[in-house]
């Protein structure tokens, strides 16, 4: 039509950047295609990719000895996260009983199916360090999270009495997680974007099963262990009631 005036092209809005939250969020769900739940802060839905097993950071460190390369570690003031295969929730109460440990009070809660898990900032965004402290006497102190800074390669796996019994070695400082605010979780070791998690998180089949996997019941011997041992010395440490 002749003098018709054409239509005002229309502009779209522009995008809301993306907050903090969304970020985190967009890193577990597109690099990793790990299932979050909604809310704030970020949480992890667990029994779909992974469980976890919920343990204190001293009794956490012998297992860690243990773990193979890419088996997730995260750390919450003074409780660590270890992951494992999912259904290893289910399994736990059973493999307890199995394993002579199921009528001691442990330290150690396994979260499964329809439990969540605090997010850990991604790695670029976890801040200062987690370190470990010297203990008196001990030489360098080695960086916790030094094998979350090349997350595709193994951290040296330890030798000696330590590492074959899952006890710690003489003159090794305790994990005591620095830097960090005890409400806040972050990556000991951090998961790999492109890889496929489940292929390296203990489980029940792993024993014969997949190569470099951990069997559960060996992680659980020596986190159950190490959460004995603590309790020992805690009771021991009470002072005594005389009448």
């Amino acid at each position: 039509m002749v003098g018709a005036v054409p239509p005002w092209p229309t502009v779209p809005l522009p995008r809301r950047p993306l907050d903090a939250s969304d970020q985190v969020r967009r890193w577990y769900e597109n690099e990793l295609a790990w299932p979050t739940v909604p809310g704030e802060p970020v949480r992890l839905s667990l029994g779909v990719r992974f469980d976890v097993l919920d343990v204190p950071a001293e009794a956490g460190r012998a297992a860690l000895r243990r773990l193979p390369p890419g088996c997730p570690v995260a750390v919450r003031g003074d409780r660590m996260a270890l992951l494992v295969a999912a259904g290893s929730a289910e399994e736990l109460p059973g493999l307890l009983e199995w394993l002579e440990w199921g009528g001691l009070p442990l330290d150690l809660t396994a979260l499964g199916a329809g439990a969540t898990l605090q997010a850990p900032l991604p790695p670029a965004r976890s801040g200062p360090r987690v370190c470990a402290p010297r203990a008196p006497g001990a030489g360098p102190g080695l960086a916790a999270d030094e094998g979350a800074r090349a997350p595709r390669s193994a951290p040296p796996v330890p030798s000696g009495p330590g590492a074959a019994s899952g006890s710690p070695e003489p003159g090794t400082p305790a994990l005591r997680p620095t830097g960090t605010s005890q409400g806040a979780a972050v990556w000991l070791r951090p998961p790999v974007p492109g890889y496929e998690v489940e292929a390296s998180l203990p489980s029940l089949t792993a024993l014969g099963g997949r190569e470099g996997a951990i069997d559960l019941a060996r992680l659980v011997e020596t986190v159950a262990t190490q959460c004995h041992r603590i309790r020992l010395r805690s009771a021991c440490a009470q002072p005594l009631a005389f009448s």
